[in-house]
């Protein structure tokens, strides 16, 4: 009787912790607003669930507070369906609100009976959503799973780590499906490392028998994460900084410095061996990539002074095609998906041509192609566009996102920043209207300077845990912008037509669309402004509805 008893405790706890939809509590910071966690309340909300084929629901959140707010709606309702924003004041803003009456928009000032009308009509924007027109199909978003990410976790009570499982990978979260690993170390561990630094000049990598302890600790968080959250499948995207320093012509972890060509063998070598001893702790690897950002060691050295590896796309082509490739499709592991490049967008498309002109039938190793977003403010989509046309039968996903890596950013976090959370929602939307089939940010979680790791490589992440107290942790904005894409269009989603009578130099309104596996749509809309915006749209097999969307917000309209 006993154990029942310990037993019916564990499960109620268990059922506390997936409990149904909490609210957000809002905190506001010198940069905006965090919802904040603890182990007694973290925020979460259920799936939404369509009743019947007239329905609308919508999740908002906004620039004043809005964190996954629900409104519901119909296609049968006659009137305009209004998302109410939360009301906030900025302290150097003496307005006490912006008010919306018959389509115009007032500022209402402390203390005056009048209205002050802003130089602007509310907007309407017609938006035609069109089933019929379908293109690519989504696979994976999440986010990585560093040394720097794992050690910050451990030092927490159980409680709080399971709020941030279940905040990033269950369903009642933001349901990531999928991390990104390394393969030995990253620019974000406490130190470099790799596997098989000892003994040098090693090709039959015979210390190369076991997982590190670093890798060890890091599955059993992951075991955690998929029963707190009951995942049935976590699909791992592992790839490779650097080799051990004897492996490389600098023999150093940085700096100017590619493979030795005699080790290109045990290269491929080491990706297999570390594929089969996580299968063996039953983490199988779901995709690798041919090596994080190939250019850090060849012209990025300059500063870049975290672990790289060099390659050019000729040196690349020659490991992957005589290498990389036979070794992984003749194991027992063949159908792990093999991704190339994982560098920046302005490597695309001509990295690949590159490749080809080295070895012709190189890519026919490579399921896939992976982009980093650091420079996409320069460099535009239609290099992907470019990329998706000479090779359509490949996915595309971007595998690493953060801000707070370039000089004239701020290194680490800005709490709260609802511009860094745009500037996700820009880029999510972008890439996604791209042929884009997912998504990997960089660290699921940081510290309040943005590490810890070892080169002081600060940067922001969409949620940060208080390790002074290591009592609570701060959703951002940017958890929130992910989360709009991420929670909502599951794996096996189509993106679909949507298109608006706005010119993309002058629009307001970002839209983009897909059809989820039951058939239902999901529609990801951002407000850019600092005014409201009316909604008229179309869907060609469902009908119309109208909504008005406040200032400065992110939506995801569901229905049938």
């Amino acid at each position: 009787m006993k154990v029942f008893w310990l037993c019916f405790f564990a499960l109620a706890c268990l059922d506390a912790l997936i409990a149904v939809s909490t609210d957000c509590q809002l905190r506001e910071t010198k940069h905006g607003s965090v919802c904040v966690c603890n182990s007694r309340h973290c925020d979460y909300l259920e799936p939404p669930l369509l009743n019947d084929n007239s329905q609308i629901v919508l999740i908002s959140s906004s620039k004043n507070g809005l964190r996954f707010k629900r409104t519901d709606g119909s296609f049968l309702q006659k009137s305009i369906l209004e998302v109410q924003d939360r009301q906030s004041i900025d302290e150097n803003f003496k307005a006490d609100s912006i008010v919306v009456e018959e389509n115009r928009a007032w500022l209402q000032f402390a203390n005056i009976p009048q209205k002050f009308v802003l130089n602007a009509n509310i907007k309407t924007v017609q938006l035609t959503v069109d089933r019929d027109k379908r293109y690519q199909s989504i696979t994976n978003f999440g986010g990585a799973f560093t040394g720097s990410v794992s050690h910050i976790l451990q030092q927490l009570p159980e409680e709080l780590q399971d709020h941030i499982y279940k905040s990033y990978f269950h369903a009642e979260g933001i349901a990531y499906n999928s991390i990104r690993m390394s393969i030995g170390g990253s620019d974000f561990d406490l130190q470099p490392w790799a596997y098989n630094e000892e003994p040098r000049n090693d090709p039959l990598l015979s210390n190369f028998t076991t997982l590190d302890a670093r890798d060890l600790q890091k599955i059993e968080q992951l075991q955690r994460v998929k029963s707190v959250c009951q995942l049935k499948e976590l699909k791992i995207m592992a790839a490779a900084w650097s080799a051990p320093t004897w492996m490389k012509t600098n023999e150093r972890w940085t700096g100017f410095g590619q493979l030795k060509p005699q080790y290109y063998q045990a290269w491929a070598q080491y990706h297999l061996r570390f594929l089969e001893l996580m299968q063996s702790k039953n983490m199988p690897v779901w995709a690798i990539s041919t090596g994080n950002e190939p250019l850090n060691g060849v012209i990025g050295f300059f500063f870049v002074h975290f672990m790289s590896m060099g390659w050019t796309p000729w040196q690349q082509a020659i490991w992957l095609n005589d290498y990389l490739g036979p070794t992984i499709r003749n194991s027992t592991l063949r159908q792990v998906l093999i991704f190339g490049n994982d560098d920046q967008r302005y490597t695309y498309p001509s990295w690949f041509r590159k490749m080809r002109s080295s070895r012709s039938n190189a890519l026919d190793y490579l399921d896939g192609l992976a982009v980093h977003w650091y420079w996409d403010e320069i460099f535009g989509p239609n290099l992907l566009d470019e990329a998706h046309a000479e090779m359509p039968n490949k996915l595309m996903l971007n595998t690493e996102s953060c801000i707070g890596d370039k000089p004239w950013q701020t290194h680490g976090p800005e709490l709260g920043s609802w511009g860094r959370g745009e500037s996700y929602m820009r880029a999510y939307m972008q890439d996604l209207q791209h042929n884009i089939n997912g998504w990997l940010d960089w660290n699921l979680v940081l510290d309040e300077q943005g590490g810890p790791n070892y080169v002081h490589n600060y940067v922001d992440s969409p949620v940060i845990v208080n390790t002074t107290s290591r009592s609570e942790f701060y959703k951002q904005p940017i958890y929130y912008a992910i989360g709009h894409f991420s929670k909502f269009v599951p794996e096996k989603s189509v993106r679909i037509e949507t298109r608006s009578n706005e010119t993309d130099a002058m629009a307001q309104l970002s839209v983009v669309g897909f059809q989820r596996p039951d058939e239902s749509v999901a529609l990801i809309l951002y407000n850019d402004e600092n005014l409201p915006v009316d909604v008229a749209l179309s869907d060609t097999q469902r009908g119309e509805f109208k909504l008005r969307l406040p200032a400065r917000s992110w939506h995801t309209i569901i229905y049938r």
